[in-house]
C-alpha cells in the first residue's frame, strides 16, 4: 500500500528523505493519508475522510484543531525536545543581552560619527548609560522544567547563576536530568519571589493563558527581567507594559512581537526565532517523519498530543488499530467481534487519554474484508484500520 503525505510549510529534506518508496510526498496532495506541518494554521482546513494523522514538526500545536481531530480519529503528533537546544540558546542570548542593554547600546553606537568629538571619545563619554549587572550570582527563576526548561536551568548553573524552578508535572526522568544545584520549589509564587530573572517554559492552554499578569508581577522583585520564549499568550501584555512603566520590570524579552510591544523602551522582540536553526528544523522533521511512518505502517503511536501513546512490535498475522470512545464495554465488544470471526488474539494493548482510547491488536486467522465493517459498527468506534 502506498501512503500519501501532504507537506505544509517548508519541511527539511532530511525529514522527507526518511520516507521510503511506500510514500508519496507532495505539498498539493489530494485527500492525503497524513499531513506534515510546521506553523501553518489548520483551524479552517477541511479534513478528508482519508486523513489519518497530522505531525507538527515542532512542539506547540495551537495551530491544529485538536478536538476536531480527536472526534474524527486523526492522530496528532508533535516533536518534543527536537528544538529544545535551539530555544535554550536563544533564551541564554536574551538572558545575557537583557542584563547588559546590548540592543540599545548597538543602536546608539550605530549613530556615532566623527565630528567635533571623535567616535572614540563619544564612546567613552556615553557608554555608562548602558551599564548593567552580571548574571553570575543572580537567581534565575524558571516556570516549567521540561525539555527546554531543564536545559536552560543547567546552562544557567554553568554560568554561575542560582536557579529556582517549579513544574507541577515534573517527571522522575526530567528531575534526574536537572543539575543537583537547581532548587525545585512547589509553587510559582516561590519562584516569583526569588527571581532576579524569570523565564517561562510551559505550553499555552486555558490554564496558562495570561499567567504572567498584574497579580503575578506584584509578587516579583523590583527590577526583575522577564523572558518569554514559550508562547506570547502566556503574558498579559498590558500588565507587563504597566510594570515596565513603573520600573517593577526592568526588561521584557520575548519571541512574539505584537503591535503594542514594538518600539517600547525596555522591550526587545525577536520574530519567533526559537526553533529557527537548521539543526532544529532537521531534528523536528526527522522525528515527525518517523512518527508518521510508524503510525501509518504499524499503528504505533509515539508523542501524540490527543491520543495515548501505544506501541508494540509486530509478531505476525494482521494488526488491528482501533480508535474508540473510552466507554465501558468497548473492549468486550471488540474482542466479541474477533471471537465471532474465529480470530486468535496474539497480542493486545489498550490505553486511554481522557474520553478517547486506542486499542492495538495482533490477530491470526482468516481476516476478511468484512472485519473492519463489523468493528466500525461498534457503538464506541471512531476509526478502524486493519493492517
Amino acid at each position: 500500500m502506498k501512503y500519501s503525505i501532504q507537506t505544509l510549510n517548508k519541511i527539511s529534506k532530511a525529514g522527507t528523505d526518511r520516507f521510503c518508496d511506500a510514500y508519496t510526498i507532495s505539498d498539493d496532495a489530494k485527500d492525503p493519508d497524513a499531513i506534515l506541518v510546521r506553523s501553518a494554521s489548520l483551524h479552517d482546513t477541511s479534513f478528508g475522510d482519508n486523513l489519518k494523522a497530522i505531525a507538527r514538526a515542532g512542539a506547540g500545536v495551537n495551530n491544529i484543531p485538536l478536538d476536531r481531530c480527536s472526534e474524527a480519529g486523526i492522530c496528532v503528533f508533535n516533536t518534543p525536545g527536537a528544538n529544545a537546544n535551539a530555544v535554550k540558546e536563544l533564551v541564554l542570548t536574551g538572558l545575557l543581552i537583557s542584563s547588559r542593554k546590548i540592543p540599545e547600546a548597538m543602536a546608539w553606537a550605530a549613530t556615532l560619527k566623527d565630528g567635533e568629538t571623535s567616535v572614540a571619545k563619544q564612546v567613552e563619554k556615553g557608554k555608562s548609560q548602558f551599564a548593567g549587572p552580571e548574571i553570575k550570582g543572580k537567581t534565575l527563576g524558571i516556570i516549567g522544567l521540561g525539555a527546554i526548561g531543564a536545559l536552560v536551568a543547567n546552562a544557567a548553573v554553568a554560568l554561575g547563576m542560582k536557579v529556582v524552578g517549579t513544574d507541577p508535572f515534573l517527571s522522575v526522568g526530567a528531575a534526574l536530568r536537572l543539575d543537583p544545584s537547581v532548587t525545585v520549589v512547589k509553587t510559582q509564587d516561590d519562584v516569583f519571589a526569588a527571581a532576579d530573572y524569570l523565564t517561562i517554559h510551559v505550553p499555552f492552554n486555558k490554564d496558562t493563558e495570561g499567567m504572567i499578569n498584574a497579580a503575578a508581577i506584584a509578587k516579583m522583585k523590583d527590577g526583575v527581567r522577564v523572558l518569554n520564549y514559550a508562547r506570547g499568550e502566556l503574558v498579559d501584555n498590558a500588565a507587563l507594559l504597566d510594570a515596565l512603566n513603573s520600573g517593577k520590570v526592568a526588561q521584557y524579552f520575548c519571541d512574539f512581537p505584537t503591535e503594542e510591544l514594538l518600539g517600547v523602551k525596555g522591550v526587545c522582540c525577536t520574530p519567533h526565532l526559537g526553533a529557527s536553526t537548521p539543526e532544529s528544523e532537521t531534528n523536528c522533521a526527522v522525528m515527525a517523519a518517523a512518527e508518521l511512518s510508524d503510525y501509518l505502517k504499524n499503528g504505533n503511536i509515539t508523542h501524540s498530543v490527543n491520543l495515548p501513546d501505544v506501541s508494540q512490535p509486530r509478531i505476525g498475522g494482521r494488526r488491528i488499530c482501533m480508535i474508540h470512545k473510552n466507554t465501558p464495554g468497548a473492549i468486550s465488544a471488540i474482542t466479541g467481534v474477533l471471537t465471532e470471526a474465529h480470530l486468535n488474539i496474539e497480542n493486545m494493548v489498550n490505553k486511554s487519554r481522557k474520553d478517547v482510547a486506542y486499542t492495538l491488536l495482533d490477530v491470526t486467522g482468516n481476516v476478511t474484508e468484512d472485519l473492519a465493517v463489523q468493528l466500525r459498527a461498534i457503538e464506541s468506534a471512531i476509526r478502524v484500520r486493519v493492517l
